[in-house]
């Protein structure tokens, strides 16, 4: 079973159960348990979101026994869970209890204090992601005209050079086994016009060199894509393969239009603040650019 056990963290808004859909299916697809989650803050709102916030523990448990039985079908183990003691910072609420109740996956919503759309460093979900070293799936909420469904049929996994990137692929290909989903895998060069950081720098001082740089690095992402494609089909997974040059994020969301993705798997090393390595990442930024959920594998450095 690729999941044996989902931590779903809810604060009892009606934005934090669009997640609840996800885990149904999941749970359903692989026969795993579900923990329902709730932490109590200190000090908290009078609302969130709109709506009444949960301060009290019997209120808290009452309300996920509630959502166990309606959101959850018959013969799926659901137990729920609330933090009694009362927390300042939910993320690390939610990393601790992710280390304790050893889940496989966190499914959580993404909205943070900031608002829908909110993915800056300081929401909670970037925080779980940068804190836990446990893949995260990032439910968008639905629009007001949606049904908050989850769907796994077509699945794109960004890629680039690195092996360990290559961990997202991995979870994408026991997901895609199991949901009979096809997988789109992309690798983005960049151009000149795109480089960042260090790399920007160098092309400007070494534009010829920093060219046939890139240009060596779309060979091997040729390559390295052909004996990706290769293997999938070897375990029977549906597998297309594209390579670009441009902007990594916007081409990722572009691409994740063009074949009508409903999940991304993202490698990610998750680290926060301004000078850490996740403010210049791609993650961050395609989650701005789409609105299907996305899977953040974490990259476990050797």
């Amino acid at each position: 079973m690729v999941f044996k056990h989902l931590l779903v963290p809810l604060d009892g808004s009606v934005l934090a159960e669009s997640a609840l859909p996800a885990a149904a299916y999941l749970a359903q697809l692989s026969g795993a348990s579900v923990m329902l989650f709730h932490v109590i803050e200190k000090n908290p709102p009078q609302a969130i979101h709109g709506e009444r916030h949960l301060s009290e523990a019997e209120q808290a448990k009452q309300y996920l026994r509630d959502i166990a039985e309606k959101s959850f079908p018959p013969g799926i183990q659901v137990d729920y869970h609330v933090h009694s003691e009362e927390q300042s910072n939910v993320a690390h609420s939610i990393a601790d209890h992710a280390g304790e109740f050893t889940p496989d996956l966190i499914v959580m919503c993404a909205h943070g204090h900031g608002g829908l759309r909110d993915f800056l460093v300081g929401s909670i979900p970037q925080r779980v992601i940068s804190l836990s070293r446990k893949p995260v799936l990032l439910i968008t909420p639905p629009s007001a005209e949606e049904k908050p469904a989850f769907s796994c049929q077509h699945i794109l996994v960004p890629l680039d050079n690195s092996s360990k990137h290559s961990q997202g692929l991995t979870l994408a290909v026991e997901l895609a086994k199991i949901s009979g989903a096809g997988i789109h895998l992309v690798i983005v060069i960049p151009t000149l016009g795109t480089l960042k950081s260090n790399r920007a720098a160098a092309g400007k001082m070494l534009p010829a060199t920093m060219s046939a740089v890139l240009e060596l690095a779309e060979d091997e992402a040729q390559d390295a894509l052909a004996n990706q494609a290769a293997y999938l089909h070897s375990v029977n997974v549906p597998v297309t393969s594209d390579v670009h040059r441009g902007d990594p994020a916007k081409i990722i969301a572009s691409e994740a239009q063009a074949h009508q993705s409903d999940l991304i798997v993202l490698a990610t090393h998750g680290k926060s603040g301004q000078n850490a390595l996740w403010s210049e990442s791609v993650a961050p930024k395609v989650s701005r650019l789409v609105h299907i959920p996305l899977l953040f594998v974490p990259v476990q450095e050797s």
